[in-house]
């Protein structure tokens, strides 16, 4: 219990909930059949019923309209397809970062390639790189070392970004700002297409037999005869080799009733 007396609150503000059937407290709304079609405006009682006779909910899609709007929908159902459309909306976002990059005006040569192949990765990810270098005690007396670095590390990045921020002075520190170019952004919008028809094709229904689909009819029918071939001359192999075994039987029957009358 919070000292003198109080209730906790939570900090976090609350997710507006959607009211569904008796939750729906206004008189009167504007309801859309399950097919789609516009019933007008009906009581919320006369609503409520109609959702019950055809076994769903009524469901407030709109509150904000003069009257709020309600569907009559499978609640469950809409609670599903809004979380699968958020989902898919959050993967094919573009989230673009900034990510930082230091090093100081000491830095030798061998760390300054580590740093270009670091900032290289980042953008090629699509994110933005921040390059700061710090001064320390009397370092700042030669700020030149720092814009050399940085320019050096500019000119290390040109194919993939355009600068967006010239190097500046900040404080105790010297920054520069650089931005995927356009190329890099296509790239990975190419590459999240391909996995996206990898995702999709990896989906498609399989077929009667067990084996997926291939999406051409004809292809399937086709490869449909063929197999009611192979089957039908896997028969015919079949009684081919039972005509022989009569053969090889009668054969052997002949030879046995010879020798018996030879002795």
């Amino acid at each position: 219990m919070p000292v003198g007396g109080g209730r906790r609150f939570s900090r976090d503000p609350r997710v507006p909930q959607i009211r569904i059937n008796h939750r729906i407290r206004v008189p009167e709304v504007r309801v859309v059949a399950e097919d789609g079609s516009n019933l007008g405006v009906l009581s919320t009682e006369a609503a409520l019923r109609r959702a019950q006779e055809v076994g769903l909910d009524l469901v407030e899609v709109n509150p904000k309209g003069t009257p709020p709007v309600c569907k009559i929908l499978d609640f469950g159902k809409y609670k599903y397809e809004e979380k699968k459309r958020a989902r898919e909306a959050k993967r094919k976002q573009t989230v673009v970062e900034v990510k930082e990059i230091k090093l100081r005006p000491k830095t030798d040569d061998h760390d300054l390639e580590t740093k270009v192949r670091a900032a290289r990765k980042f953008l090629e990810q699509g994110n933005k790189v921040k390059i700061v270098c710090r001064f320390r005690g009397r370092e700042i007396t030669h700020p030149e070392r720092a814009r050399m670095q940085l320019d050096y590390l500019v000119s290390k990045l040109e194919d993939l970004a355009n600068v967006e921020q010239r190097p500046a002075m900040e404080a105790r520190t010297m920054a520069v700002l650089v931005a995927p170019k356009p190329v890099v952004f296509q790239r990975l919008a190419s590459e999240r297409a391909l996995r996206e028809r990898e995702r999709s094709k990896g989906d498609r229904p399989l077929g009667p037999d067990g084996l997926e689909e291939s999406g051409n009819e004809d292809l399937d029918e086709d490869l449909d005869e063929d197999l009611d071939d192979d089957d039908t001359d896997d028969d015919d192999d079949t009684d081919d080799d039972d005509d022989t075994d009569d053969e090889a039987k009668e054969e052997g029957k002949e030879e046995g009733t010879e020798a018996n009358e030879a002795s």
